[in-house]
């Protein structure tokens, strides 16, 4: 735990993270600047005493400050992050403030694609074997806001971008799925966000668990150079051990100490994608001693998060599903993986500085047309023009439409991006509905 009283903290970024980190400081007797390159802040939500600096000529001196918290949203090379590196001013972000004053047992979950289902998975696992965790981070609900509640145990969906200015975050079981183009605005190249994503293993010790996907290269080039004691998911062949695997309709899992099966005979959700994903949920969840029968009550019961490969509605044979959270190449490969062909794809949105080329060779085999949009459509066109019938347009209602008027009965309209939503939307569960509201309405 530390000392916040008297201390005059810069929060930079005041959307649903540094609300909640300006409101946990000053209730613990900071001294608050808040500042926001955004004017349109709602001051409700803020403490009342803080110095607040909006817009993006406001920047607040750095001359008496004692510690910065971005959120996670702040490139590192904000000025005002380069200012307070170069002053040698202290930069925490809310990920490690909070673990600062949690003493909960602490379960992390990071990965381009599935992160949000493996958390929110294990966490209906954990409360099936009645313990009482606080589900969040990324996907939602600050990590900070889980001081001071009824939990004693944290699952926390962690991104790259919260992994930057961690210090001395250190979670019980740390769980890596996979690594993918995204996110290359922000980072040099791939090796770079994959070693943001592996700072998740960073201060774990030989008592920790560090779970790890073995069919994912990126991923495995860590096995054997981690301190905490790891464990392997995927649907290859486990070579050594501890690991997880398939066998029939059964995970098996050997850690080492023992060997437990569990039955994936109900699982609902579909695609390989998620079966990997339930890998990882029951790795987890074994080795924080669950039982696993209680598992499996879960995967027969587990529908899924909303956006991710959810069925919309069937109209005259045709199906529409909504893959609006399919906001990368890697998930959009899911997706088109874990659909039935033919597929009528809508795809595009903002770029996000990744290679569209891996869709290829699925689109070519299942996709008779692919619909682009957004800002992105033209380019997505260029590195994927003969590889099925494409065509473009601006909007996501003129694609839907379009759509409708192509599918033939047998065939589904699959909406999944591969880019994220800001050139028309807030963000892609708002695109999402959008894309539901328009399949509804035909």
């Amino acid at each position: 735990m530390m000392d916040v009283a008297g201390k005059r903290v810069l929060v930079i970024g005041l959307g649903v993270t540094g609300r909640s980190v300006a409101r946990f400081l000053a209730a613990r007797g900071a001294s608050l600047v808040l500042h926001d390159q955004r004017i349109d802040v709602d001051r409700n939500e803020l403490p009342r005493d803080a110095e607040l600096r909006l817009g993006r000529d406001r920047l607040p001196e750095l001359n008496s400050i004692d510690l910065v918290i971005p959120s996670p949203g702040v490139p590192r090379d904000y000025a005002l992050l380069r200012g307070a590196v170069a002053a040698g001013i202290p930069v925490l972000n809310e990920l490690e403030l909070a673990s600062r004053f949690l003493s909960d047992t602490m379960v992390a979950i990071t990965g381009t694609n599935g992160k949000s289902t493996v958390t929110v998975m294990l966490g209906e696992v954990l409360k099936a074997a009645e313990m009482r965790p606080f589900v969040g981070g990324n996907l939602g609900t600050p990590l900070i806001d889980a001081i001071g509640c009824a939990h004693d145990i944290a699952v926390v969906e962690v991104s790259s971008f919260q992994l930057e200015w961690i210090e001395r975050f250190r979670p019980r079981v740390a769980i890596y799925l996979n690594l993918s183009d995204d996110h290359l605005y922000r980072y040099r190249d791939l090796e770079e966000y994959g070693s943001f994503k592996a700072r998740i293993f960073e201060n774990q010790q030989s008592d920790d668990w560090a779970i790890i996907n073995r069919d994912d290269p990126h991923v495995w080039r860590l096995n054997g150079r981690l301190k905490a004691r790891t464990l392997s998911f995927g649907l290859s062949r486990a070579e050594v051990r501890p690991a997880i695997w398939l066998k029939r309709d059964h995970l098996v899992l050997d850690d080492g100490a023992r060997q437990c099966r569990v039955s994936v005979a109900s699982l609902k959700l579909q695609g390989r994608h998620n079966l990997a994903n339930a890998m990882a949920v029951a790795a987890a969840a074994l080795v924080l001693g669950v039982e696993p029968k209680t598992i499996e009550r879960v995967f027969g019961e587990f529908t899924g998060l909303a956006h991710r490969i959810e069925f919309v509605r069937e109209r005259n044979g045709v199906s529409f599903v909504d893959d609006s959270k399919g906001t990368n190449v890697g998930a959009t490969l899911e997706a088109l993986a874990a659909v039935a062909a033919p597929i009528i794809l809508i795809a595009g949105g903002v770029d996000k500085g990744g290679d569209y080329s891996p869709l290829r060779a699925l689109m070519k085999e299942k996709v008779r047309r692919a619909i682009l949009i957004g800002e992105a459509r033209h380019k997505m066109r260029a590195a994927l023009a003969d590889v099925t019938e494409i065509e473009v347009t601006e909007t996501l209602a003129e694609a839907v439409a379009r759509a409708a008027a192509l599918a033939s009965r047998g065939e589904t309209v699959l909406l999944s991006p591969a880019c994220s939503s800001f050139d028309q939307f807030r963000n892609y569960e708002e695109r999402g509905q959008k894309f539901k509201e328009l399949a509804r309405a035909l």
